[in-house]
């Protein structure tokens, strides 16, 4: 666990009036894309990098401060993979700020990602190509494992570890005077067809990441439902299809190199070929510019990008129903309870420090 000074934690009580923003998976790729246009929007916040390698966290504040040597940045160490961690990050940011007014869930994993050749090969020769590049429909299938919580690990790492950070942190982010928002790294990817309240886990099926996408827009919609009266408020986000570690994992990065002329030739046809981190942020940072009372629930907010390189926000309508997500919600609140005892220690291990 990352420890920080008293004097630290002093000097972070005293920045009151600035909004605090909380960023999960801010070391790379989108995260930290993010990190630094929201700086070159408004560096007047306190921004926290919120990261499971302390190492690479570092690395990443040390680039931010470069370009922006008079921004607030503090480091907080969480795994979503790891309950514990997770309740022990929540303690610390509940010691560190009165409130938080954003909570941007980054964070995820797409483990030993396998492409469907065959599929890839017969969509080329549809008319479904370009629904197939903008989506990856069909395409990817993911090795799952079990982690050390019990739990299947695309789903402890993208929906359940974030759902009990929320879930720890409601008395910094339920304030009905000042509005706070959830912001929810989803995908195009998310597909209710590869979603069962039944296994919401996924245990069962080859596709865990479109699951947990599918999950985190339940779980959004769900939010809203449940905390907007209490003045947080929960969006989801599909950043597109960014050149990130996630996507290397799919190919090698030099077959990507090689794809790249084609990419930017379909990005006229298809414009959620983002491609570059900077240009998948842009639905993080509009969300950031709007009222989020004016948000729709029931809308991914999608970055785009024109193929003349011009960045917008592309608003799709989602394929959910309030029912489900109230189940999911509960089935959610139930397998919570499991945990009772890895938050008592939790609790008891900071007590003692």
């Amino acid at each position: 666990m990352h420890l920080i000074p008293t004097s630290v934690k002093l000097l972070l009580k005293s920045v009151a009036m600035k909004k605090v923003v909380v960023v999960t998976g801010a070391s790379s790729g989108i995260g930290l894309a993010f990190c630094e246009r929201l700086l070159s929007e408004d560096d007047d916040l306190h921004l926290c990098l919120a990261c499971r390698n302390l190492g690479k966290a570092e690395a990443a504040r040390r680039s931010l401060l470069s370009s922006h040597p008079a921004a607030e940045i503090s480091l907080l160490q969480i795994d979503v993979a790891n309950l514990q961690s997770v309740f022990q990050a929540s303690q610390e940011l509940k010691q560190r700020f009165d409130r938080l007014d954003y909570l941007y869930v980054n964070a995820g994993i797409m483990p030993n990602p396998q492409l469907n050749l065959k599929a890839l090969f017969l969509g080329l020769f549809s008319r479904k190509v370009f629904h197939m590049f903008s989506t990856a429909d069909g395409l990817l299938t993911q090795d799952d494992r079990v982690t050390a919580d019990g739990l299947q690990e695309v789903f402890e790492t993208n929906v359940f570890g974030h759902f009990v950070l929320i879930r720890e942190l409601e008395p910094l982010l339920c304030r009905p005077d000042i509005p706070s928002q959830i912001i929810w790294t989803s995908s195009s990817n998310a597909k209710k067809t590869n979603f069962s309240l039944e296994d919401f886990q996924h245990a069962k099926g080859h596709e865990p990441y479109s699951s947990s996408k599918y999950a985190t827009d339940l779980l959004s919609l769900a939010l809203n439902r449940n905390f907007n009266q209490q003045g947080l408020y929960s969006s989801v986000i599909c950043p597109g299809t960014v050149l990130t570690n996630l996507t290397y994992g799919i190919l090698p990065p030099f077959i990507w190199t090689l794809l790249t002329p084609i990419i930017f030739l379909l990005r006229f046809f298809v414009n959620s070929l983002t491609i570059t981190p900077y240009n998948g942020a842009e639905a993080l940072l509009w969300i950031f510019q709007q009222k989020p009372e004016f948000l729709n629930p029931l809308t991914k907010y999608h970055s785009a990008t024109t193929g003349l390189g011009n960045n917008y926000v592309n608003p799709q309508k989602m394929d959910l129903d309030e029912e489900t997500a109230e189940k999911f919600y509960q089935n959610l609140l139930d397998l919570e309870k499991h945990f009772g005892a890895i938050r008592a220690k939790s609790l008891d291990s900071r007590s003692q420090k």
